[in-house]
């Protein structure tokens, strides 16, 4: 066993054993890809969140209120305990009417669905706002050239939503990221949860825990250097007031 009290910084943050580093970057990695998967899924949810509740089916737009309210209310940390440990319970109990075999979620899709729930619920809400800006009498001018819906849709309605989407998207996928330090209550390796293991095997929690706070800070930097170039190549030709 490594006697870690004879060890430096550098040591203990190596990638190989007996270092921790290559552990951090392993459940950097899995925070990425729960975070990436999570994200995409809520852009979905998002996108038809927002077409209810600018459509005219009065059912539909109240599911869709309902939707954003109940989910932006209760917390983050809340819904994954319900993921995790409410859900499949229900779950297993009708599967038992049914003679099925129960199943178990794994924190891994149980980040994935809470994370896609969320992000779904807020960007409904952008993807909303971003459609509203959309000047009514440019969709009403390619219907009267005979375009099709979808060919509107792609045409103009994305192009022209996608600058003032953007920068609040860009920041739900912030969030995103940084939701998935709150599955280690589960018992879920992710960056997190690597860093406290790390740090208890050590005793040294001001290294591990501020080597995680740096690698979020990375995720950050870069994610919104990846956005603003995104911002401006969207925005090219758009005057703005």
């Amino acid at each position: 066993m490594a006697n870690y009290r004879d060890m430096s910084a550098l040591e203990l943050l190596s990638l190989s054993p007996p270092g921790w580093g290559g552990y951090l970057l392993d459940g950097l990695m899995v925070s990425l890809q729960i975070a990436g998967l999570g994200y995409l899924c809520g852009l979905a949810i998002g996108f038809v969140g927002a077409k209810a509740k600018r459509g005219k089916n009065l059912f539909w737009i109240d599911i869709a209120k309902i939707y954003t309210t109940v989910i932006r209310s209760v917390p983050e940390l809340v819904l994954i305990l319900l993921v995790y440990f409410a859900l499949p319970e229900l779950i297993n109990q009708g599967l038992q009417l049914f003679g099925f075999e129960p199943f178990e979620m794994s924190g891994f899709w149980a980040g994935v669905l809470v994370i896609a729930i969320v992000q779904g619920a807020y960007a409904t809400e952008v993807i909303r706002g971003a459609l509203n800006s959309v000047p009514p009498g440019h969709i009403e001018a390619a219907h009267s050239f005979g375009m099709h819906p979808w060919v509107v849709f792609y045409r103009i309605t994305i192009p022209e939503m996608l600058p003032n989407a953007i920068p609040g998207l860009s920041n739900l996928w912030l969030i995103a990221t940084k939701d998935t330090a709150l599955l280690a209550v589960v018992g879920f390796t992710e960056l997190t949860l690597a860093a406290k293991q790390a740090a208890g095997a050590t005793k040294d929690y001001f290294l591990f825990l501020a080597a995680a706070g740096v690698l979020y800070l990375l995720v950050s930097l870069v994610s919104n250097r990846l956005f603003k170039y995104l911002e401006q190549r969207v925005s090219k030709g758009v005057k703005y007031a």
